[in-house]
């Protein structure tokens, strides 16, 4: 018996239909997009200020680090994301607790060849830190080094090398910590567009069986990104491919052909019964930042990137830049000037009509943006092309 055939058009339809869509709430969103790209601070904002009905930094303060709907792990490929607080426990034990334990090992490496100390100071020094956060409050990691000696031990890092320098350990003590979800981030010291956090106490998250958090996570990748192959969820949880396989098996994943969606070859997977083709949306436009969720979704991506227009939009590790949407697929790339205007060129003829909701949606961003200037972390060449005045 053949499988279902879901096209590359019907593969952009449900990028459409299902992952450009304005909601009323940054949780919404999040939930739709199940998580947020957090490396680059602004990403966060700028996403969800993307698909929002009424888009307000104010409003994403608020899930953060007001009613903290929203939260940070590192997580999948040892990346920082934001999800929804609800599925922060299946994030945290299908991906980050393994994460979390390597940091700690890696730490426990770190400070025994650069300073002779070992788990016992380690703990002792954590002990320190979170009685100095009960003492103080929401602090920064320089406040918290003041208030801990421990901290402020430094190591020597490729010693004799020509790049060695001297590290405090304050930063990677306070990495694992978070990691271990003991202390998380709070607000940053500067504006919205900052990774200067402070740094709260958390408690860690209740431990799932793994099977189940890995089932779930890759039910609610497929409800949102599917269809999808092995390889992209390989890649986009990090886990080894057994693990891809037996938690597709365990949502009863259903197979499905991509004809056209899959240079690389290999099997699409959808949730049980969603092989229906997707009904008539009207056309999206949508400025997204750099490593947005929906340009970072899969790891193949010609079927909604052009694949000529590669070297001007992803850096030379992969890294997407500031892109221009239209119906599912992408068509340009935008970038804000030193003036705070945002500024955007398509690389393809989509139409007047595209056109005009592209600009609309520029317009949209401006305000938004305000007196913040962005610039992604990891630049790409047309974003510094068109950062640039003429």
């Amino acid at each position: 018996m053949s499988l279902p055939s879901l096209d590359t058009a019907e593969r952009r339809a449900r990028i459409n239909a299902r992952l450009l869509v304005r909601r009323e709430t940054p949780l919404a969103v999040a939930d739709d997009l199940v998580a947020l790209h957090a490396t680059d601070a602004a990403t966060v904002y700028l996403s969800l200020a993307a698909r929002l009905r009424e888009p307000a930094v104010a409003a994403v303060e608020r899930a953060l680090y007001d009613e903290v709907t929203l939260v940070r792990l590192l997580a999948m490929r040892r990346t920082l994301f934001v999800v929804p607080v609800d599925l922060a426990p299946v994030v945290d034990t299908a991906a980050a607790r393994a994460i979390a334990a390597k940091e700690r090992q890696n730490l426990l490496t770190f400070l025994r060849e650069g300073g002779g100390w070992d788990a016992a100071w380690l703990a002792a020094a954590e002990r320190e830190t979170l009685a100095a956060l009960h003492r103080l409050g929401p602090a920064s990691g320089q406040e918290l080094g003041a208030a801990v000696p421990a901290l402020q031990e430094r190591v020597t890092v490729a010693a004799g090398k020509p790049y060695e320098a001297v590290q405090t350990v304050a930063s990677r003590v306070l990495r694992v910590l978070a990691a271990e979800n003991t202390i998380r981030r709070d607000r940053p010291r500067g504006s919205w567009t900052s990774s200067a956090y402070r740094w709260t106490q958390s408690t860690p998250w209740p431990e799932l069986p793994v099977a189940q958090a890995r089932a779930e996570l890759v039910r609610r990748w497929l409800a949102s990104y599917g269809p999808g192959t092995e390889a992209d969820l390989k890649w986009w949880t990090g886990w080894p491919l057994g693990a891809v396989r037996k938690a597709l098996a365990e949502v009863g994943a259903e197979r499905v052909t991509l004809p056209d969606g899959d240079p690389a070859g290999g099997d699409g997977f959808v949730l049980p019964g969603d092989t229906a083709p997707t009904g008539s949306v009207a056309p999206r436009a949508a400025l997204l930042p750099a490593l947005d969720p929906t340009a970072m979704g899969w790891r193949e991506r010609s079927w909604y990137t052009d694949p000529a227009h590669a070297d001007r939009l992803f850096d030379r590790t992969g890294n997407i830049g500031p892109t221009v949407w239209w119906d599912g697929r992408v068509v340009g790339g935008w970038a804000q000037a030193a003036d705070g205007s945002v500024v955007w060129r398509l690389l393809e003829d989509v139409g007047a009509a595209a056109e005009a909701a592209v600009e609309a949606e520029a317009a949209l961003l401006v305000p938004f943006l305000g007196d913040a200037r962005v610039t992604p972390r990891f630049r790409t060449p047309l974003e510094r092309e068109l950062s640039v005045p003429a």
